[in-house]
């Protein structure tokens, strides 16, 4: 056998080989989600959807948990996670600091017009005029519901959270910005409205004691979003299985239900103009 055919055959074999790995990395979809709620409960509203994403897609889900909001972002711009599920800023974020190598596939029909509440325990505050000299707990600092649009509507309103309140906190997620409100941490608080529902629908927080005196008007807010150069082929059946989801099937109802969604609806990047200019307009994207 000559040099050359030698040769040849073992460039053919290494990059067969190399397929191969290719290949088999992709076996695995790398998924995450922001940290807006206790590790525990991220892993549990996940893991029938894990289940259900491998039956659709043939490949083994892993959920990958992060520290922090940031890591979702430089997670997905940095090729170790695949689909991560954002808040409308972190989405903002996450294209900023891909250069747009990231794209929303799918919301909850709900997260088309979303809304944040403000609660507290205190009988003395009616309005968000009524915070000035309060203490005020904010969610993470990367959170759309739990701090950008809640800090953006009270600028709105004349009220500058640094100089105006007494102290702001922030707590890192809804839930613990609801227990610093009911435990008297703080006097009033901001969160997403779907987990003040699941809150109170629990038994987790008693609304007579803490209540809601200020909603924000809607906006555009959570996704699932994937990394630009994934395989259209799998793009498109992550969204099919998505849109698929229906309350009528026991696994449809069980998923829809942790995710605290009606169902699931396309969405694109031009939804989140609006969070992406309020996060300009408030100095938090600069």
């Amino acid at each position: 056998m000559s040099i050359s055919s030698t040769l040849s055959k073992l460039i053919v074999a290494v990059a067969l080989l190399s397929a191969s790995a290719v290949g088999f990395a992709q076996q695995v979809l790398r998924v995450s989600a922001i940290p807006d709620e206790s590790p525990t409960e991220l892993q549990r509203k996940f893991k029938p959807l894990g289940d259900y994403l491998e039956q659709k897609t043939g490949m083994k889900v892993s959920f990958v948990p992060v520290t922090d909001y940031a890591a979702t972002v430089e997670g997905l711009a940095t090729n170790k996670l695949d689909m991560v599920w954002l808040g409308g800023f972190t989405f903002v974020q996450a294209k900023v600091r891909s250069k747009g190598q990231v794209i929303p596939l799918v919301q909850r029909e709900e997260d088309a017009n979303f809304h944040s509440v403000f609660v507290t325990a205190d009988k003395d505050i009616h309005t968000l005029a009524d915070l000035k000299g309060k203490t005020f707990s904010f969610g993470a600092e990367s959170s759309t519901s739990g701090h950008l649009m809640p800090r953006y509507y009270l600028m709105a309103a004349h009220i500058n959270p640094d100089s105006d309140l007494r102290r702001i906190a922030y707590s890192g997620a809804h839930d613990a910005t609801a227990a610093a409100v009911a435990g008297g941490k703080v006097d009033a608080g901001a969160l997403n409205i779907s987990v003040w529902e699941k809150l109170v629908a629990e038994g987790k927080i008693n609304p007579n004691e803490v209540h809601v005196f200020y909603t924000t008007p809607g906006y555009f807010d959570y996704n699932w979003s994937v990394r630009a150069d994934m395989n259209p082929a799998l793009r498109q059946k992550l969204t099919d299985a998505f849109l698929a989801l229906d309350k009528s099937t026991p696994q449809g109802k069980e998923i829809l239900e942790l995710q605290r969604a009606t169902r699931f609806i396309p969405t694109k990047a031009e939804n989140y103009a609006a969070i992406e200019a309020a996060a300009h307009s408030a100095g938090l994207l600069k």
